[in-house]
């Protein structure tokens, strides 16, 4: 079996699984946020059942329009609040909190092989540390947190092999945009997404999240990665007090591919020669290399979100912003993904270089992702940003165009006023 088949065999009671077949699948972390977390509410209080299955499985995070930003989003978080108080669950008020993605793992709570699900499509974030993470909606989350499983048919599976070692500026952010670029955004459309190769080895675990991140943006069911050492120190560094982790860390590297493991493709990838990748307007798709993007006037910049919020995006962003300025016609936002990442970017001196440079540097929100807050685009304007999604509205104005990238065309861009490659401070 491939590593999700394994995964979810193991969950399901079964000896092996085949793509295709419906299991009920036994979870072990239930998530919503802000936006989800209210109709999930809903409908699990209409099940009549008085407790969440299990109140250390189950965790909120009010992080797309917090802090608040209207009355509707204050009596969202009011009523998470209510909830979470009377259930005794995981939640991150404001001040604690992060954005979803980066605060979960950050704080131990997902470990490898386990089987978490979301009320957020980016909850595929987590197989950067082997899980098995999917997204779903509010009603099947009401229905996890009160029972601890969840229906699925099992996915095909596509590997993906990058090999060659990784130039210099170019990162997770790049090679699943090229990846999303080479197949479609219905490239692997429910099928999980198993990362192998060189290049992948190599990888930091912030770029590892990176590239589980997006696997939806390939209409991905997860993105997965085998344990490896790297895996197993953040392991840990970050989930030391998680329950499970000392089995975790007994197993080591000894995973649950077999040796038959049969994929529905294998994808290979020579990354020696890549350069940074952007996607343009309106599909993460989209995709070119830097030196084919042209002549391209920016009003913003973003850096942060789920998808390169995390504390390597900004060591990456400081270092090219050192003693350097944001071009006097474009604002540059900077947010960090989670109040840990932001204290260290504190101690570090990255925040002092961000401002000093002229960005602005946000608590940690989704924010602008969504259009929501802290960055909204009026009407004709043009944005990049280290985000996930560039379709039309996205960020605001339906005549709004947004442009992807990673933090380190993301920077060189706030400083040069149009999309530019970083290789032009080296």
């Amino acid at each position: 079996m491939t590593l999700a088949e394994s995964i979810l065999a193991a969950h399901s009671g079964r000896e092996e699984v085949h793509p295709g077949e419906f299991v009920d699948v036994s979870v072990d972390l239930v998530l919503s946020n802000d936006v989800t977390a209210p109709l999930a509410i809903q409908e699990f209080e209409k099940l009549g059942v008085p407790r969440v299955f299990d109140t250390g499985k189950v965790v909120m995070v009010p992080d797309h329009f917090c802090p608040n930003k209207d009355i509707r989003s204050a009596e969202q978080a009011k009523l998470m609040r209510e909830f979470v108080r009377k259930q005794g669950i995981g939640y991150f008020e404001v001040g604690r909190m992060g954005i979803e993605h980066v605060l979960l793992p950050e704080q131990g709570f997902v470990l490898p092989e386990q089987v978490v699900v979301g009320a957020d499509s980016h909850t595929c974030t987590y197989g950067a540390l082997g899980a098995f993470a999917t997204g779903m909606g509010s009603t099947d989350i009401a229905v996890a947190m009160a029972t601890g499983k969840i229906w699925m048919k099992i996915p095909e599976t596509i590997k993906f092999v990058y090999r060659g070692q990784l130039p210099e500026w170019v990162g997770g952010k790049d090679l699943i945009l090229y990846t999303i670029g080479q197949i479609g955004v219905d490239g692997a459309l429910y099928s999980a997404m198993e990362f192998e190769g060189e290049a992948i080895s190599e990888l930091t675990m912030d770029g590892r999240f990176t590239m589980a991140n997006m696997a939806i943006e390939a209409g991905a069911k997860a993105g997965i990665f085998s344990v490896d050492e790297k895996t197993l120190e953040y392991v840990r560094e970050h989930a030391s007090q998680n329950k499970g982790v000392h089995g975790v860390l007994q197993k080591g590297h000894e995973r649950q591919i077999s040796g038959n493991a049969r994929y529905a493709d294998v994808i290979e990838y020579d990354v020696s020669v890549m350069e940074p990748q952007v996607a343009l307007p309106h599909l993460p798709s989209n995709v070119k290399p830097i030196s084919q993007i042209g002549d391209v006037k920016l009003d913003q910049v973003v850096i942060g979100s789920c998808t390169n919020g995390r504390h390597e995006d900004l060591k990456i962003a400081a270092g090219i912003f050192k003693g350097r300025q944001v071009h006097p016609d474009l604002r540059c936002i900077i947010i960090p993904g989670s109040q840990q990442v932001y204290l260290r970017a504190l101690r570090e001196g990255f925040i002092e270089t961000f401002i000093e440079a002229g960005a602005v540097v946000s608590t940690p929100t989704c924010g602008p992702c969504l259009g929501g807050h802290m960055g909204v685009l009026a009407a004709g304007e043009r944005c990049l940003s280290t985000t996930n999604r560039n379709f039309v509205g996205r960020m605001g104005s339906t005549t709004a165009e947004i442009y992807l990238a990673g933090p380190a065309v993301a920077t060189a861009s706030a400083i040069e006023g149009r999309i530019a490659s970083p290789e032009v401070f080296v």
